[in-house]
């Protein structure tokens, strides 16, 4: 890790909440893509269907193929009748799940409530109270890809299309609390585009927890620490990688996610191998990176973890003038925003 000091205040910018994206573009492949290129400093303004003329045969993409949990559901406490919001974030076991919840000051241990769910009333009872979440268990096993609402971020406030736009096409098993958002832009036809150009594509998972959006608070993001979350890189991925390596071509990570996990898993194993297990990898400017040659990633929000790890991978101050880039040239931020691809 880099020993020059880090500053949270470093990692801001300026953005107009008009360009903060309430929906998504349409078609997907219609957003707009800004290329950073990394060697020559250089910024350029494309589509995101026109990746294929980006890439190179030989290439290898890295998808996070989790799917997200209809996980929202609204009911109340059963002594009192009073509003509550639960949010499901992971399971401990088919009937025991730890949550978010509002009002949180409701999580008072032995509480019943009776909640609202698309496969009808479901209680649950406050088992645990945590600093920011709590413990349920349920009456009966929990089914996360068919229970409640599919969440959006707070920041996406009048979205009332399809829940089906906030997952990737190649998502399956529901897992994860937000969308792995890079992945949104991709197409069926874009996908067959890219192999027939000579693109390989292969597949990680990484549960997305709430806390990977969480807004670092510490003065120093050395100090922030990330929930850890579930992992997993297929045998076929990691040997897919080691031969695209191999024969000189570019791992090119969609998302955040998946850079978090390559990096986790190399910087355990050495490389990248067959994995199971949890991450709670903090990438900051000055980290080594192994696994990953190139990263297609969309705009994130200020003093954010995440753009402090793309700032890591392609230079602060190159991000930060390609963000202020993207609000001159007026690209949709967040989510449901336009994207950016960083190439060596």
């Amino acid at each position: 890790m880099c020993n020059d000091p880090l500053r949270t205040s470093d990692f801001e910018y300026e953005l107009p909440p008009e360009l903060i994206a309430q929906e998504p573009a349409e078609p997907r492949d219609a957003a707009r893509l800004m290329v950073l290129r990394r060697a020559e400093r250089s910024i350029e303004h494309r589509i995101f269907r026109e990746l294929p003329e980006l890439l190179a045969p030989g290439d290898l993409l890295v998808m996070n193929d989790t799917r997200v949990m209809a996980a929202r559901l609204y009911g109340v406490r059963e002594e009192t009748g009073g509003r509550v919001e639960v949010l499901l974030v992971r399971p401990l076991e088919p009937r025991r799940w730890v949550v978010l919840m509002r009002p949180l000051r409701s999580a008072r241990p032995g509480r019943r409530l009776l909640l609202e769910t698309r496969r009808g009333p479901l209680g649950a009872v406050v088992v645990e109270r945590l600093p920011d979440e709590a413990v349920l268990e349920f009456d009966r096993e929990v089914d996360p890809a068919n229970e409640g609402q599919v969440p959006l971020p707070p920041y996406i406030r009048h979205f009332r299309g399809d829940p089906e736009r906030y997952q990737t096409v190649y998502a399956r098993e529901a897992r994860s609390a937000a969308a792995p958002t890079a992945g949104l832009h991709f197409t069926p036809e874009l996908l067959a585009r890219l192999r027939a150009a000579g693109v390989g594509t292969a597949f990680v998972t990484l549960d997305v927890g709430p806390g990977t959006f969480r807004p670092v608070t510490a003065d120093d993001p050395r100090h922030h620490r990330l929930d850890e979350e579930r992992i997993s890189v297929p045998t076929e991925t990691a040997e897919a990688i080691r031969r695209t390596k191999a024969r000189g071509g570019r791992v090119v990570a969609v998302g955040t996610t998946v850079v978090r996990t390559l990096e986790h898993v190399a910087q355990e194993c050495g490389e990248v191998q067959p994995y199971e297990g949890w991450t709670g990898l903090l990438i900051l400017p000055g980290h080594e990176f192994r696994a990953i040659d190139a990263l297609i990633t969309n705009f994130h929000l200020p003093r954010s973890s995440l753009l402090m790890l793309v700032a890591a991978f392609a230079g602060r101050e190159f991000v930060l003038d390609a963000y202020r880039s993207a609000v001159v040239e007026r690209y949709r931020f967040y989510s449901f925003g336009d994207a950016m691809l960083i190439l060596p």
